[in-house]
């Protein structure tokens, strides 16, 4: 069962996890309180979305033997954190999430878009991989400018350990990172029974207002989640069929969404910690990066109470500088792979351009309208050439 287990695999598996939850599930808990939930049905969902994502990352990995990462739906969840409350109240929400699930099933099972997205251009997907990756590789700067003694502090230990180890460096500055938040943040007391959640059933409010939240829910999800983690995949030389991933993601969301929980999808940007090369140079054993990944979500949604008041304590800013530093290599190979034909560079580039701008518009995120603007202008080159 533990064939090909490496430690270089697990420790990229456990950062894929630190970096997934500490730097978004603040917005997780703000999209289910927004939307209605109590404090005891919002700690539910985290835990349901938890073990949603751990389940369903190691029962991937296994089955395909590539590092399938698997995350919340981060824009879904800003999406909730946004939107007015529904008539109904969570009740009416959680139908949403059911009505949702059910629609990403359905589009695994839909061939035609398995087809489309296995089609991407690779200068495209990487272009779209690197502005995923911007904002977060610029978080190390804005960390020293925020927190500069904080800031500092992990990126020189990272800059040091990366001269002599290269592949203990992000280990390190996550160390220096979870040792700042112990010593100089303040926690609040947490009690012993708040610290693991109890699942609560919400019995769901089939409506109008449900389906009208249902819809945006599931576009975010599939444009701004599915389709670039199968990117990511691609672009680091794995070819899954992307219809079963999908369908599986969707009856993992179905399962959670009674306990509070709105949507698992594909990661994004995670999952470049899991699927490139600083998780193992022989790419046929980084699938147990994503599998420690699972691992630690389980935990973290056993312990979602203490985690959520560690990281709640801590600047944002921190959390983001650890992910911006284990995901520079990442990104600087995303740009080579965009630029390197001449003659898709301008496609890449405006892929790049408005996927990094952080253009939201009809409740999409820029990086499914900047893959969108970059494939115009590649079949526009075709054509022109043809």
């Amino acid at each position: 069962m533990f064939r090909g287990f490496s430690l270089q695999a697990a420790s990229a598996g456990m950062l894929s996890a630190f970096v997934g939850c500490a730097s978004s599930f603040a917005v997780v808990l703000a999209g289910l309180s927004g939307i209605g939930a109590s404090p005891a049905q919002a700690a539910s969902g985290l835990m349901a979305l938890s073990f949603a994502m751990g389940v369903s990352a190691i029962m991937l990995s296994l089955r395909y033997r590539m590092p399938i990462s698997i995350a919340w739906s981060t824009p879904g969840a800003a999406l909730l954190a946004t939107s007015a409350a529904v008539e109904g109240g969570f009740a009416t929400a959680v139908a949403a999430f059911i009505i949702s699930a059910l629609m990403i099933i359905l589009a695994g099972l839909w061939r035609p878009l398995g087809n489309a997205v296995a089609r991407i251009p690779a200068p495209l997907a990487n272009a779209m991989l690197a502005g995923v990756l911007l904002g977060l590789c610029l978080a190390p700067v804005k960390a020293v400018a925020e927190e500069p003694v904080s800031g500092l502090a992990i990126f020189l230990v990272w800059a040091l350990v990366a001269r002599f180890r290269p592949l203990l460096a992000v280990p390190a500055a996550v160390a220096v990172a979870l040792g700042l938040l112990i010593l100089v943040i303040e926690l609040p007391p947490i009690p012993m029974s708040a610290i693991v959640p109890e699942p609560v059933f919400v019995m769901p409010a089939f409506s109008l207002a449900a389906l009208g939240l249902a819809v945006p829910l599931f576009i975010v999800t599939m444009a701004s989640q599915n389709i670039p983690g199968i990117a990511v995949l691609n672009v680091n030389d794995y070819r899954p069929a992307p219809g079963p991933l999908f369908t599986a993601t969707g009856i993992f969301s179905l399962i959670g969404a009674p306990f509070g929980g709105h949507a698992v999808n594909l990661a994004a940007i995670t999952a470049a910690l899991c699927a490139g090369k600083d998780a193992h140079p022989d790419p046929e054993r980084r699938y147990w990066a994503a599998i420690v990944a699972g691992v630690f979500y389980i935990l973290f949604g056993l312990f979602a109470g203490g985690a959520t008041a560690l990281v709640s304590a801590a600047p944002p800013v921190l959390i983001e500088a650890v992910a911006g530093l284990a995901l520079l290599g990442a990104f600087g190979g995303a740009v080579m792979g965009a630029v390197k034909e001449e003659r898709d560079r301008q496609a890449a580039i405006v892929t790049f351009i408005v996927t990094a701008s952080g253009l939201t518009f009809a409740g999409v995120s820029g990086a499914f309208w900047g893959l969108l603007a970059g494939g115009g202008i590649y079949w526009l080159s075709r054509v022109r050439r043809t």
